[in-house]
């Protein structure tokens, strides 16, 4: 790599060595060239100075940290034991991976969706040993040893649970989208301290979003699985 420099009748040229050395070479047009070991240029002006320092230093920057980039290697992966609708699983995945794209994209179990990836739309809902969680939010490598119930998983013997057939009755969704995570919700509801009124329900399901609208059948299929209508 190289800087240059000039000045009036001079030039200077800095070369970074592929070890990170900083070559100097002073060149001084119109009377050859001279090999200079320091910042000598004759002439230079205390602003001319200070730019040229600058300008070495740069150089030295951009080299040492060209010099320095590591090379590119396969990503380290962790190695996942877990219970997945009954069933035991081993995944192996990059740390980072989300659950929910080890759901999709390690064991093909699509209903659980995508929506807004930022825990705000309660798309993504999956019960972990019981408890609703935001898998979008949730390390694959966090649910070592864990039990993980997906919507493909809520159906017993091809029997719809009774939350499922609800959601059928009641007209609880439009498109579809957020109805896998609105079921986990509320299938996890029936085991939460939760109060009887319509209203209650709604808070207690205000983390999934339905932007069709879909909530009077939402909250409507919750209640007569409750019991709280016919």
């Amino acid at each position: 790599m190289a800087a240059e420099y000039g000045v009036g009748d001079c030039a200077a040229v800095f070369v970074i060595g592929s070890s990170g050395d900083v070559i100097w070479r002073q060149e001084q047009r119109g009377n050859g060239s001279i090999d200079a070991p320091g910042l000598c240029v004759p002439g230079l002006s205390r602003r001319e100075f200070i730019a040229m320092t600058c300008a070495v230093s740069l150089a030295v920057a951009f080299g040492a940290r060209a010099s320095a980039q590591p090379a590119a290697g396969p990503a380290a992966t962790v190695d996942i034991d877990l219970i997945v609708n009954g069933r035991p699983s081993r995944l192996s995945v990059d740390p980072r991976v989300t659950l929910l794209d080890a759901l999709r994209e390690h064991l093909q179990l699509t209903g659980s969706k995508k929506g807004c990836d930022h825990g705000q739309c309660g798309a993504c809902t999956v019960h972990l040993d019981g408890r609703r969680v935001l898998s979008c939010l949730t390390l694959a490598a966090t649910v070592q040893g864990k039990s993980v119930v997906t919507i493909e998983g809520l159906a017993r013997g091809g029997e719809l649970h009774p939350m499922q057939r609800a959601f059928i009755e009641h007209d609880g969704f439009q498109c579809g989208y957020c109805t896998a995570g609105q079921i986990m919700s509320a299938v996890a509801l029936l085991g939460e301290p939760c109060g009887a009124s319509d209203d209650e329900v709604r808070e207690c399901l205000s983390g999934n979003i339905c932007r069709c609208g879909a909530y009077p059948g939402i909250v409507a299929a919750v209640q007569s699985v409750r019991g709280q209508r016919s």
